[in-house]
């Protein structure tokens, strides 16, 4: 899909959240001068094409009590980095995983799969329970825990 101009500016109304009211859709189509169906037909499109995983709450996990944040890092054989990192991506504990190019002698990382929980241990368990499915794929692994958010949001376009 080709996003056009009134796509973008949507984009950017949007991004960082829909407002609190009675019909999100046409607030958002107010502030942009459109019609509500106008934009709902464009976020729909988007969508469907992809360029919008979706659209939904955002919970804060910190507020939630999940304080625990790893990004668990994996050594995986590269013939079986993309298979396994599918399956690793589809936890549902896992919020996100990527693969990525090592930093070799220092780095032989590149799976990466960020792990939430109550507590380190229960992160853990959660990082056992993903070294059993690599198996012997898997060569070395680690966890980076979060100790501090400097900044949190979600992918944000410019308007223009």
């Amino acid at each position: 899909m080709s996003l056009d101009a009134i796509d973008r500016r949507i984009i950017a109304a949007t991004q960082g959240g829909l407002p609190l009211a009675p019909a999100p859709y046409a607030e958002v189509a107010r502030w942009l001068g459109l019609d509500e169906a106008e934009v709902i037909a464009r976020l729909s499109a988007m969508q469907a094409s992809g360029v919008i995983r979706r659209i939904a709450l955002a919970p804060n996990h910190y507020a939630l009590g999940v304080t625990a944040n790893g990004m668990s890092v994996w050594d995986i054989d590269d013939d079986r980095a993309e298979a396994l990192g599918e399956r690793v991506g589809a936890l549902d504990f896992v919020s996100h995983c990527y693969l990525r190019p090592r930093a070799l002698p220092d780095w032989p990382y590149n799976l990466f799969a960020m792990i939430h929980g109550h507590d380190r241990a229960a992160v853990e368990a959660k990082r056992q329970e993903i070294a059993a499915l690599l198996g012997d794929a898997c060569r070395a692994s680690d966890v980076l825990y979060s100790t501090r958010i400097l900044k949190k949001t979600g992918l944000r376009l410019r308007e223009g």
